[in-house]
């Protein structure tokens, strides 16, 4: 006797038996014939090697052998019954795994987006993971993540970007440093002064040094720094300027000024990045939904940009 061999349709088919107490009940609810009902009964009884019925007034009643096996298949299909409902969250991106790798200055920005899905999805375990640019380039090289964040992102055959808001750089100074006192200043005023700045390879420090490098400048002093909250505490205390991103800088922060470059814009773009070569988790594609929903809502409208749609279209094929 091997009860791995009996099939589903076997069980269901003994189950409604048992229900029915009738051979011609079970065949009429299960569409089959009642000479196939009875041969799967037949069956049935071979492999468990008891006796699963007996005629008790013209009806089919079960015997202890039986009832067992039905209180067996009960918590079967039972279980069964839970793994669907299962698969359904995990389809539906409610329950499951959602890693997103996001550089640094990304930080100030998704946990905005992650904690009100994560309050709407509790069952959904998010893992996120912070580096530079070139750790979060190594991840998405080894297609460790579901999705990355970057503000320039790799131009690969397999990446697919959706833009979702703006990134404006902007020059920082001390609240008691000369710059501070001008309303505006030019990219050649400012190179003789102090800068705190990212490694190379940031976006941010390829932004900066290719205006610099367009304008034929080079900075006279510079210090550089691991992370922008390093810089923005650093500049807070009088050791230099900097240019980071808008988004890093508190509304409330008194003890820096923002000052504009004339005749320069540095801006780059958030965007979401997807691996089109690996499997997406449901939970990180439903998370892309929310975000597209809800920019709006939890960003400021200032800077949003929200090209998800495409994103989220290529990934629904």
């Amino acid at each position: 006797m091997d009860l791995r061999h009996l099939s589903f349709r076997l069980l269901e088919v003994f189950m409604c038996v048992v229900q029915t107490g009738s051979i011609s009940e079970t065949a009429r609810r299960l569409h089959l014939t009642q000479p196939t009902v009875s041969l799967q009964i037949k069956r049935l009884t071979e492999t468990v090697g008891e006796q699963l019925f007996y005629t008790q007034h013209q009806r089919l009643m079960t015997t202890e052998a039986g009832l067992e096996l039905f209180r067996t298949c009960l918590q079967v299909f039972e279980q069964f019954d839970d793994y669907q409902r299962y698969l359904k969250e995990i389809q539906g991106g409610e329950r499951g795994h959602c890693r997103i790798a996001m550089v640094n200055t990304a930080q100030y920005i998704l946990p905005k987006l992650l904690g009100p899905f994560s309050l709407e999805h509790p069952n959904v375990d998010m893992k996120v993971e912070i580096g530079n640019r070139e750790q979060v380039l190594a991840r998405f090289e080894r297609a460790e993540d579901d999705l990355y964040v970057f503000s320039h992102p790799p131009s690969l055959e397999h990446a697919l970007a959706g833009r979702f808001l703006q990134n404006p750089l902007v020059l920082l100074a001390p609240a008691h440093h000369p710059l501070a006192a001008l309303s505006q200043v030019s990219l050649s005023d400012i190179v003789q002064y102090r800068f705190l700045l990212r490694e190379p390879g940031s976006a941010t420090r390829m932004l900066f040094d290719s205006a610099l490098q367009s304008r034929g400048l080079v900075l006279s002093d510079s210090i550089q720094m691991a992370s922008n909250e390093a810089i923005r505490v650093a500049a807070s205390a009088g050791m230099g300027i900097a240019v980071l991103s808008r988004h890093v800088i508190p509304a409330q922060d008194t003890t820096l000024k923002i000052i504009p470059i004339k005749d320069l814009e540095l801006a780059s773009h958030w965007y979401f990045i997807v691996r089109t070569d690996r499997h997406i988790a449901h939970a990180a594609k439903h998370f892309l939904r929310f975000a597209q929903m809800n920019l709006e809502n939890y960003l400021d409208k200032t800077w949003v940009r929200n090209g998800l749609n495409e994103l989220n279209q290529a990934l629904s094929k």
